[in-house]
C-alpha cells in the first residue's frame, strides 16, 4: 500500500475523482505528514516552503470540512500579498470542483473597495485575502467571522516580515475561540513559535523541511598576516559568492576600516558597532535583514539581538575570544535546514590559540589557494524606502503595500521585507524598481495623507 495515496484518507468519492481529475496523483511530503491530522480537527504548526503543496494540504482540508448548505464564511486564510491570495484562491477553487456552490472570495488591498462590498453581500464560504483589507472590512463591518471554523495563516513569517503582526492580532479578534487553527511558515523563528503558542491548541508540528536537509557548517580556517587580511577577505567573497555575510571583529576601528575598505572595493557593505546613535543602527540593521546590503561589519556586541533568517555566511575577521563566542558567531548561518559557511582569519602570532580549534571537521587551508577574481562586486537585491510617519501616525503595513501596489502599481515580489518604528517606516523594494516606488509614494499618499519618502 502507497502511503502517499490519497485514498488512504477518509475523503469523499467525488473529492477523490476530482482530485484524480486535475492531476493530483499522490501526496507530497507535507501533505502525507499533516493531512490525517488536519482532516482530524487538530491544529497543525507545518514548516514548508512555496512549491511544497502546503495550498492543497489546508485546501482539502478546509473543504472536506465546509458545509456547503451553510452559507457563511466558515474558512479565513491570510496571505501576505495579493499574488499569493490570488494562486490560494485559484488553487481553491480547482479543489472545490468535486461541489457545486462553494463560494471563495478574495479579498486583497491594492484593489477598489467597492466591488469587493457587492461580493460581499452575496455571501461567501471561504474568504482568501491579506490582513489589512480583511481588517478593513471588519472595522466597517461587511464582513463577519462569527461563524469561521478554521483559520489558516499561510507564508507566517512573511507576514511577519512585512509588518503585519498588528493586523493579525486584531483580525484573531473577530473570529471564534473555538476554532481550528493551521500556520504555515517556511521558517520557524521565536516570533512564529510565539504565535503558535499563542493562537493554537495542542498544535502538531510537522517538519518537512529540516528534516530532508540537516544542518551543516563549513568551517575554514586561513593563517594569514594581519596586512594580507583584507585582501583575503575580498577573496573569499569573491570566490564563495555569499548571498549575504556577517563579518565579525574585535574592536570598532577595524569594523570601520573594514567596512570602508569593501566599499572602495565594490562591495556594498554597512558597520555597525558601539558608536553608533540608535537611529544609525536602525539604518543599518533594517537594510541588511531587508537584504539592501548584503554585507554587515560588525562588534559581537552590537550584533546582539540580530535575527536573520538565511545567512550564507560568517566571517571572524579575528579569532574570537573562546570557543562560546565563536559557536554563537558562525552559529548564525546554516538555520532551518540551510548550509552555511564560516571562515576564520588567523594571525601569525595567534597560531598557537588557533590549535584549540583543530578537529577532524575543520578545514585548515591556505588562504594563497583562494583565486583573484577580477572584476568582481556585491550590490544588493533590495533597496530601502523611509516614509517619515510611523505607529505614532497609524502607519501601517497593510496601508503601505496598498499604497505601492495599488496607486503606484508595484507587484507584491516586488515589496520586500516592511519595518514600522515609532515614527518612521522602512520597506525594502526590488532595486531596479525602487526609483518608479520613490517617485510615486512622493506624489501619492498613505492613508489619505502626504509623508515625506526617501531612498536610505
Amino acid at each position: 500500500m502507497n502511503k502517499r495515496d490519497f485514498s488512504n484518507l477518509p475523503l469523499s468519492k467525488e473529492m477523490l475523482h476530482n482530485l484524480s481529475e486535475i492531476g493530483y496523483k499522490e501526496m507530497t511530503p507535507i501533505q502525507t505528514e499533516s493531512l490525517p491530522f488536519i482532516l482530524e480537527g487538530r491544529d497543525v504548526i507545518a514548516q514548508a516552503k512555496t512549491g511544497s503543496g502546503k495550498t492543497a494540504a489546508f485546501g482539502i482540508g478546509l473543504l472536506h470540512k465546509l458545509q456547503v448548505k451553510k452559507f457563511r464564511v466558515q474558512s479565513l486564510i491570510l496571505c501576505p500579498t495579493r499574488e499569493l491570495a490570488d494562486q490560494v484562491a485559484k488553487e481553491l477553487r480547482m479543489l472545490a470542483r468535486f461541489s457545486h456552490n462553494i463560494k471563495i472570495l478574495t479579498l486583497c488591498g491594492g484593489t477598489a473597495f467597492g466591488p469587493q462590498l457587492g461580493s460581499l453581500r452575496h455571501g461567501a464560504h471561504i474568504i482568501v485575502g491579506t490582513p489589512g483589507r480583511i481588517l478593513k472590512h471588519l472595522k466597517k463591518a461587511t464582513l463577519s467571522l462569527e461563524d469561521v471554523d478554521m483559520l489558516v495563516l499561510d507564508e507566517a513569517d512573511r507576514m511577519l516580515d512585512m509588518g503585519f503582526s498588528e493586523e493579525i492580532n486584531e483580525v484573531l479578534a473577530f473570529v471564534p475561540k473555538e476554532k481550528q487553527t493551521l500556520l504555515f511558515s517556511a521558517t520557524y523563528t521565536d516570533e512564529i513559535m510565539g504565535i503558535s503558542a499563542s493562537i493554537q491548541k495542542d498544535a502538531i508540528n510537522v517538519k518537512t523541511t529540516s528534516t530532508e536537509v540537516a544542518n551543516k557548517i563549513t568551517e575554514r580556517f586561513y593563517e594569514v598576516q594581519n596586512s594580507q587580511k583584507l585582501k583575503t577577505v575580498i577573496n573569499i567573497l569573491s570566490n564563495f559568492k555569499p548571498e549575504n555575510v556577517i563579518i565579525f571583529a574585535n574592536t570598532k576601528a577595524e569594523v570601520a576600516e573594514i567596512a570602508e575598505t569593501l566599499q572602495k572595493n565594490r562591495i556594498d557593505a554597512l558597520a555597525i558597532h558601539g558608536d553608533l546613535e540608535q537611529y544609525e543602527r536602525n539604518d543599518v540593521l533594517v537594510q541588511f535583514a531587508n537584504k539592501s546590503c548584503p554585507v554587515l561589519v560588525a562588534t559581537d556586541v552590537a550584533a546582539r539581538g540580530l535575527d536573520i533568517k538565511e545567512l550564507s555566511m560568517v566571517i571572524n575577521y579575528d579569532l574570537p575570544h573562546g570557543e562560546e563566542t565563536y559557536t554563537h558567531r558562525i552559529g548564525r548561518t546554516a538555520r532551518a535546514g540551510m548550509e552555511g559557511l564560516a571562515f576564520t582569519l588567523i594571525s601569525p602570532y595567534e597560531a598557537d590559540k588557533a590549535d584549540e580549534y583543530k578537529n577532524e571537521s575543520r578545514l585548515f587551508e591556505d588562504a594563497e589557494a583562494l583565486k583573484v577574481v577580477n572584476g568582481f562586486e556585491m550590490k544588493p537585491q533590495n533597496i530601502t524606502l523611509v516614509i517619515e510617519g510611523g505607529k505614532k501616525d497609524k502607519v501601517r503595513a497593510g496601508d503601505i503595500l496598498g499604497a505601492l501596489t495599488g496607486e503606484a502599481g508595484l507587484s507584491g515580489s516586488s515589496i520586500g521585507k516592511i519595518d514600522i518604528y515609532d515614527k518612521q517606516s522602512y520597506v525594502a523594494i526590488e532595486s531596479k524598481k525602487v526609483d518608479e516606488a520613490h517617485e510615486k509614494l512622493k506624489n501619492g499618499k498613505i492613508k489619505g495623507k502626504k509623508f515625506s519618502v526617501w531612498i536610505l
